[in-house]
């Protein structure tokens, strides 16, 4: 059944439709009024609210149940009203078409294809529909420029959109500014969340709905905030028609504007102030009517009305989705972000980000297009592929795609299990320049090859233009082990260390299929005829902070273990000196345990588990360690990576 034909109502009876409205707080406010209003009027009355959050048995007088299941019981249940957080999307619809009820679904709707088509399919099944909660596109401003009549046929649309973000708003709960929760993707951002209104209005104004009228999709998302999702990114949807529709968004505005879209026609230009429903032509401003999408819904349910915003009509967004999944936020480099406020209301604002995205919008181009200087575009280069058993188990990246602040060098990400769990991390939001599986080390003779601030001692850490980089100038792979000869850089590009690192791989050998081991060793030397000190905070005056030398960042994990043969925790192994660390913990997809053996040396164990998941060997926990021309300074690990705990 097509959701724009005339269709029958999801029951019999002479009463309003029955509407259980699941997610209360948040943007669900906004709909429990529109529910009140349309209630009060007899269009519909209010079953029962699903909301976990809430431990009362009433919401105003309305019953608080579990799930729709248990709402069938209190009233019918014809409409649901999904308002609940990104990841719980597609099964709360699901169970709702199930259950023989109509949905109207919060943006967007879902951050797949595959889970788009799994709803399309629920749909034929159970005879329902879903309506998704693009309220923009309920404006009479849409098919008044569509027409032709404002400003001839439409040839492109690009949406402008410059907010504000401070930390009490990435904080407000647990997927705010992720990009996976528990598994799931959620792909919290400046494209799909604050500013999704403005790209779906931007293609639905190039006639670009539906997943087969685009052609191309390309993004660029950069992040100034400690996030894991995008706060100021750049999207152009090509459409098969060859039309354009482009997004240019931030989060980390000076200040806050309205948002518009700037439409452009064979005849001349509009403004649309999609949230406003203003059109603006030479100067002219007219308002349009808009529909509600609950009450355009309840009107498909009696009439037969067709939907504004059917599921079917959100394909092209979902593809702009599976972009922004396919692409990692890159960090706006230190020197052109500042910030303003403290603590909550602490935020970011990137340097002249307002002049970009008006580029950007006007030329239809991405950040780099129009010379946003900040706008780095480099991606890692794989240099090589580790596999056991003919299963990829690590990558070799060579940090090209690092920003200069963050000290580019080589690393292992991803880093799995014979399983395929990932073990590690790369770019977190809280500190990105931690790499993945590698070494970093913050004091080469003043040069930073950490990455991030600089401390220094009586100040703190401190923003400084002592930045290097590790180049790989030779690389040597075999069946199972990989040879390379590293020169570590300072900021004027001369050599500050030499590094010969050798890394084997292969099964754990014990028959049981679930480890494998990692045999690495790194050989410092001094570029020329005097020493070299290697150092950091903890040789500069930090107490407990000695990082530096072999580190490995996890990505989120729960139910953290970590050990050596004589101390279990995070503060008894952190500054021990044992001959392995452990670290055991459940990841997305699984558990893992994972342990480093240190092979002919005794430097201290860096931890953190509380603060984020890290390991490393910490190189020079109070002291320096001094590379001498003529005697190679040598670290030596052995890594087992093995499934379960």
């Amino acid at each position: 059944m097509s959701s724009d034909a005339p269709r029958p109502a999801g029951r019999t009876g002479t009463g309003p439709p029955g509407i259980v409205l699941v997610g209360a707080r948040g943007h669900g406010l906004h709909h429990r009024a529109t529910i009140a209003q349309l209630a009060a009027d007899g269009r519909c009355v209010l079953t029962a609210v699903v909301d976990p959050a809430l431990v009362t048995e009433t919401d105003g007088g309305v019953p608080v149940v579990a799930d729709v299941t248990a709402a069938r019981a209190l009233g019918p249940v014809d409409v649901v009203v999904v308002a609940a957080p990104i990841g719980t999307h597609l099964p709360l619809t699901l169970a709702a078409l199930e259950a023989g009820a109509d949905v109207l679904l919060e943006q967007p709707p879902v951050t797949t294809r595959a889970h788009l088509r799994l709803l399309l399919e629920a749909e034929r099944r159970t005879g329902r529909v879903v309506q998704v909660g693009f309220e923009s596109l309920g404006s009479a401003a849409l098919p008044a420029l569509r027409d032709g009549s404002v400003v001839g046929p439409v040839r492109s649309a690009a949406a402008v959109g410059t907010w504000t973000r401070d930390q009490a708003s990435w904080s407000r709960s647990g997927w705010a500014g992720r990009r996976r929760v528990a598994g799931v993707d959620v792909l919290d951002g400046v494209v799909t969340n604050p500013f999704a209104h403005a790209v779906a209005t931007a293609l639905a104004l190039v006639g670009c709905r539906q997943a087969a009228d685009v052609a191309r999709v390309e993004v660029e998302l950069y992040r100034a905030a400690p996030i894991d999702g995008d706060d100021t990114s750049a999207v152009r949807v090509t459409t098969t028609a060859g039309r354009e529709a482009t997004a240019a968004l931030t989060l980390c505005a000076s200040t806050e504007a309205l948002p518009t879209v700037r439409v452009t026609g064979t005849t001349g230009r509009a403004v649309l102030g999609y949230t406003t429903d203003e059109v603006t032509v030479d100067g002219t401003t007219t308002t349009f009517e808009r529909t509600g999408l609950l009450e355009n819904l309840l009107d498909h349910r009696a009439s037969g009305a067709a939907l504004l915003v059917p599921l079917a009509s959100t394909g092209a967004f979902v593809e702009v989705l599976e972009a922004v999944r396919a692409t990692e936020p890159v960090q706006v480099d230190h020197p052109w972000v500042r910030w303003e406020g403290d603590g909550p209301t602490r935020r970011p604002v990137v340097a002249d980000v307002e002049g970009v995205v008006d580029r950007a919008a006007d030329r239809l181009a991405l950040f780099s297009e129009v010379g946003a200087p900040w706008a780095h575009t480099a991606r890692d280069d794989v240099l090589a592929t580790l596999r056991v058993d003919g299963g990829a188990v690590a990558t070799v990246l060579d940090g090209s795609g690092t920003v200069p602040t963050s000290s580019p060098r080589p690393y292992l990400h991803p880093v799995r299990t014979r399983a395929g769990v990932t073990v590690s991390a790369h770019h977190p939001g809280d500190h990105d320049w931690h790499s993945g599986l590698g070494i970093a080390i913050p004091d080469i003779d003043g040069v930073n090859c950490w990455g991030g601030p600089t401390y220094v001692h009586g100040d703190g850490y401190v923003w400084r233009d002592d930045h290097g980089r590790v180049d790989v100038v030779q690389a040597v792979q075999r069946t199972s082990t990989l040879g390379q000869e590293l020169v570590w850089r300072g900021p004027d590009g001369a050599v500050v260390l030499h590094e010969d690192r050798t890394i084997a791989w292969a099964g754990d050998g014990d028959g049981d299929g679930d480890g494998w081991t990692l045999d690495w060793s790194s050989s410092f030397r001094a570029p020329g005829s005097s020493p070299v000190r290697l150092g950091g905070p903890g040789s500069n005056g930090r107490v407990g902070a000695g990082y530096g030398g072999l580190s490995w960042r996890f990505p989120p994990c729960d139910a953290v273990s970590v050990r050596t043969p004589d101390a279990v925790g995070e503060e008894a192994v952190h500054g021990s000196v044992a001959p392995w660390v452990e670290w055991a913990a459940d990841f997305d997809g699984g558990s893992a345990t994972v342990r480093v053996t240190a092979l002919g040396h005794r430097d201290p164990w860096f931890v953190r588990v509380g603060e984020y998941p890290a390991i490393g060997s910490a190189l020079a926990w109070r002291s320096p360690v001094v590379v001498r021309p003529d005697v190679p300074s040598v670290r030596s690990f052995r890594i087992s990576v093995r499934d379960g705990r």
